[in-house]
């Protein structure tokens, strides 16, 4: 019975380190972005560096744990990655010396969650048996064996060299392209791992372009709360396309708000707006007037104060719109309706979204909350029939692509309003790359900028079906 015990409390270790070792992650901030690290058990070990802004990959031996050492671009900052793309050592040794540093730690932080993780296993064990206390000592086995397989198997070790490249669907052609004309210009670097670094880089900054080139862009902004300072960067980021604004353009909508803000009617090839808990029908009418292509549950707002058609085609796509239910109102004094949706203005909200069912591309609501349960019927009733919905209100980017409907949140267009901006909250927008007919989102680009220094990040997700996985 002593030696079943003491099987059993040390297999529970090793089996809790395990779960650790492959759930554990962490994300580092480098010069030229964020990464995260992740370890895969059961796979050929291998270093994996995967960037989905590209859906590129390349892997490199060196690790002896049956594993992949999993590192992942979560974002980057275009303007540091041109720089390493022009191959300068200097820059690249700074990265190189970054990503060196960020695995080391990582590792160091495994080996502690994987030696806590194997006491836990082995403390339940002996619970569990109710074995003397005396067995617990058993537990040094377990968190041994996972420090040293850390330290000696999976830390890459050697030359890394002779580099797997990997990718998926139409990007394949494009990105080996560049990678190779990167490793063969940069070839006077001697150094394959500097070769991958400029490769990264100028896919990053040339490749990425080409995958996606020619393709429609929308841009998705909202919850600007009249920080004008924030248009400059949606003028940037629309470039003359459409621009789709989900709500909360002001903070109540009233006649002055309106009369400052309306200019945002120019912003874009055209501007789609419909309101939030924050937008008053003033506003609404205002923007209308000045151009505006403003978007309720009853029809697209004329100039005239009636209302046109339900589904509006805007640039060749089919967009409608729903007001915010909490929206503000000229004859009740601006008066704030608070932010809730109940339960039957979900119903409403869902009866009219799935009516317009093989006669829409694009919705705009504001709050996700009253859109949900719509989306999920949609997603289960209309599989092959694509949407783009773009929301707001919650000021936390967001992109959440499942079957037919991609849900797009943008972030707030003015960092949380005028008087936010000490409290370090980021202007943020979205770009979305579409194909027109059939109509398919294909990728999300989620754009940040510092208000304070105005250093600005990425990161792209893929959204068609096609994202790129590790093989």
């Amino acid at each position: 019975m002593v030696p079943g015990r003491i099987v059993a409390i040390i297999a529970a270790g090793l089996l809790a380190g395990l779960g650790a070792l492959w759930t554990f992650t962490q994300e580092r901030d480098l010069s030229v972005g964020r990464v995260e690290l992740s370890v895969e058990p059961f796979h050929h070990g291998a270093l994996d560096i995967y960037v989905p802004v590209v859906d590129w990959g390349v892997r490199f031996g060196g690790v002896r744990l049956p594993a992949r050492l999993h590192v992942e671009v979560r974002a980057i900052d275009r303007s540091a990655a041109s720089a390493v793309a022009t191959g300068d050592p200097t820059r690249v040794e700074v990265v190189r010396a970054e990503a060196r540093d960020a695995i080391a730690s990582y590792l160091r932080w495994t080996v502690a969650a994987t030696a806590a993780a194997a006491l836990a296993g082995s403390a339940l064990m002996v619970l569990i048996l109710r074995a003397p206390v005396r067995l617990l000592a058993l537990a040094l086995a377990p968190m041994l064996v996972w420090a040293g397989a850390i330290a000696f198997l999976l830390a890459p070790r050697g030359q890394l060299d002779a580099p797997q490249y990997y990718a998926h669907g139409p990007d394949i052609p494009v990105a080996l392209k560049a990678v190779q004309s990167a490793t063969r210009s940069s070839a006077h670097l001697g150094q394959v791992v500097d070769d991958q670094l400029v490769g990264l880089a100028r896919l990053v900054a040339l490749g990425e372009q080409r995958t996606l080139k020619g393709l429609p862009r929308l841009t998705i902004a909202s919850d600007l709360h009249n920080n004008v300072l924030a248009l400059d960067a949606l003028s940037r980021a629309a470039e003359g396309g459409i621009v789709l604004f989900p709500g909360d353009l002001t903070d109540s909508g009233t006649p002055l708000e309106a009369s400052v803000l309306a200019q945002v009617a120019s912003e874009g090839r055209a501007f789609v707006f419909t309101t939030g808990n924050h937008d008053s029908d003033t506003l609404a009418l205002a923007l209308a007037r000045r151009g505006a292509v403003v978007l309720t549950e009853a029809g697209r707002l004329l100039r005239n104060g009636r209302h046109g058609p339900v589904v509006t085609t805007v640039g060749g796509l089919r967009i409608a719109g729903y007001s915010s239910p909490n929206e503000r109102r000229a004859q009740d004094g601006f008066a704030d309706n608070g932010a809730a949706v109940d339960l039957h203005e979900q119903a409403d909200f869902e009866r009219w979204l799935l009516g317009l069912a093989g006669k829409v591309d694009v919705v705009l609501v504001h709050e996700p909350q009253l859109a949900a349960p719509a989306i999920a019927a949609w997603r289960v009733r209309h599989p092959d029939e694509h949407l783009l919905v773009a929301v707001g209100h919650t000021h936390e980017q967001d992109v959440n692509a499942a079957g037919s409907v991609v849900e797009v949140n943008g972030g707030t267009l003015g960092a949380g309003g005028t008087g936010n901006l000490g409290e370090g909250q980021d202007v943020g927008l979205a770009v979305a790359t579409i194909r027109p007919r059939p109509f398919l989102a294909v990728a999300v680009d989620l754009v940040q900028i510092d208000p304070g220094d105005g250093s600005a990040t990425a990161t792209r997700v893929r959204v068609d079906g096609a994202r790129a996985q590790a093989p």
